[in-house]
């Protein structure tokens, strides 16, 4: 069974949970914000009630979509030097729903470049890791550009050791493209600072 997030826990899966540094909320679309050029980073957010036991809402699944690739490299940083783009750190912690830290969880990331163009072709912007001891994880990529029909919005998939995979996307905050966007689920929303 899988299950959806809260503002504060980013992905869980039964009976594992892959938990986000939740990121301040912002008020306008990326490019409105003058965050061009700048880094995006997780942080605790501000004005959040206190999230509950981990027995809160699950985590809703979606697609993965027509461009997902398997056998992506391992690694934590996604940027290309060749590649332009704002970039974004996104970490968190995977969690069982009893809050306990799960290691060795794998989650495989990929999203579009900064012109909403998938690398069909090869890996650029696309890549695994495992949680640590602690089940905390560290990702270093660009903020994906928009494509017809589609809002912002960034694939993972997480599997704890010998469990199910859940598959989800996360979305920016305030993009004025949500509500045209098909699949925009609110549930997924990220925040950011």
């Amino acid at each position: 069974m899988n299950t959806p997030l809260n503002r504060r826990s980013l992905l869980r899966i039964s009976p594992y949970a892959l938990a986000s540094v939740a990121l301040a909320t912002c008020s306008q679309s990326l490019a409105q914000q003058g965050l061009q050029g700048k880094t995006v980073t997780a942080d605790a957010p501000s004005g959040l009630p206190a999230t509950p036991a981990c027995e809160d809402i699950p985590t809703a699944p979606q697609t993965e979509g027509p461009f997902y690739t398997p056998d992506s490299p391992e690694r934590r940083s996604l940027l290309d030097p060749d590649q332009p783009g704002t970039p974004i750190i996104i970490t968190g912690q995977v969690l069982s729903p009893q809050c306990d830290p799960i290691g060795a969880a794998l989650l495989d990331v990929w999203h579009t470049n900064a012109q909403g163009e998938y690398d069909n072709e090869g890996y650029t912007f696309r890549g695994h890791q495992f949680t640590d001891a602690e089940g905390r994880y560290w990702i270093e990529t660009i903020v994906p550009g928009l494509y017809p029909g589609r809002t912002r919005h960034i694939h993972v998939k997480v599997q704890a050791p010998q469990q199910p995979v859940l598959t989800t996307q996360l979305y920016f905050p305030q993009e004025p493209t949500n509500q045209g966007d098909f699949l925009f689920n609110p549930q997924l929303l990220m925040a950011l600072s």
